[in-house]
């Protein structure tokens, strides 16, 4: 009698797990969504195209990004909370998003840790300290001593309130004591295009949107966050005038929470293949990323750590949420 009831139990837990393991065997079946909290033309944007890209040739299924900017990237992340976790929404995020705006929102409608399902982080991006032409600087040095004789006058862009831009730059300007007026925009692009029409004097900011207009000259590179193979002979800022400076950003992939551990194992695994493939590595590489796809395990584990230290700078710098 007690065999028949174990194995009948045996019998509708594997009744149960069917479903389940037939649907990460045969996903995707439909197109995917892509979701990207920042206006178009900004580093999450542009990986974020790159994977989608490979994804479709590996799958055979399309797969779209959709640009939702807004609210410091809440409003697209917030869409990706709510979305089914069938594996067909995903969040492509900044590690802004993922460590910054639970320290800057007291409430938001949801909650990265206990929320979203980690895939990987992609990858790693420095930022660079860039300033238009006509500001008579060459270097970091330079900068710093004309912000001390012309307090709050020059202005910075970032792609908005919290962003890994305004953070950055933030710690620059507290660790350097100088005052320099915030112009934030809804993406780093906007801000890059007004940085380029003379709109505004500099910012710091992820490399890849800055890295066409440095190279053509319309803008002026004063030093890396990070030493990036894209620019390798760039003195970081921590050269250039602002010992121990440092600031280093990722970019990730995730899902909402309750999506199949076999189905995230498989975005994991042809996301990283993807960001490795020679021919995407190189355009990463050249435009400012470093591939690393890792695990979901250390993308959670990095959320994990940054969410406090990022609270830390917020709250000695004063940075609020408008």
């Amino acid at each position: 009698m007690k065999l028949h009831l174990h194995f009948r139990v045996f019998l509708l837990a594997a009744t149960l797990l069917l479903p389940s393991a037939a649907h990460a065997q045969t996903y995707p079946v439909k197109q995917i969504r892509m979701i990207v909290p920042f206006a178009a033309g900004g580093p999450t944007d542009i990986l974020a195209r790159v994977i989608a890209q490979k994804l479709s040739a590996a799958w055979g299924q399309q797969v779209i990004t959709d640009n939702r900017a807004g609210a410091a990237g809440n409003i697209g992340t917030e869409m990706v909370a709510k979305a089914a976790p069938d594996g067909y929404t995903l969040l492509a995020s900044s590690s802004g998003i993922l460590t910054v705006n639970p320290n800057l929102f007291s409430k938001q409608p949801f909650d990265i840790q206990r929320d979203f399902s980690p895939i990987t982080i992609a990858t790693s991006v420095t930022n660079i300290l860039v300033v238009h032409p006509s500001l008579p600087v060459r270097s970091v040095k330079e900068l710093i001593a004309l912000a001390k004789k012309r307090p709050g006058e020059l202005s910075y862009s970032s792609s908005g309130i919290g962003s890994a831009s305004h953070l950055s730059m933030e710690l620059l300007k507290f660790t350097a004591g100088i005052s320099v007026a915030h112009i934030p925009y809804k993406g780093a692009h906007p801000g890059v295009v007004d940085l380029v029409a003379g709109q505004v004097d500099m910012t710091l900011i992820g490399l890849p949107p800055a890295l066409p207009h440095v190279k053509s000259g319309r803008l002026r590179a004063l030093g890396v966050a990070n030493k990036s193979v894209a620019l390798p002979d760039m003195p970081t800022i921590a050269e250039s005038g602002l010992p121990g400076f440092s600031v280093v950003n990722w970019l990730a992939v995730l899902a909402p929470a309750g999506t199949n551990k076999d189905v995230i194992a498989k975005l994991n695994s042809e996301i990283v293949r993807a960001v490795h493939q020679p021919d995407v590595k190189a355009q990463l590489m050249a435009e400012g990323f470093e591939p690393i796809g890792s695990s979901p395990e250390r993308l959670a584990e990095e959320i994990r750590v940054w969410i406090p230290k990022w609270g830390e700078v917020i709250r000695k710098a004063g940075i609020k949420a408008e």
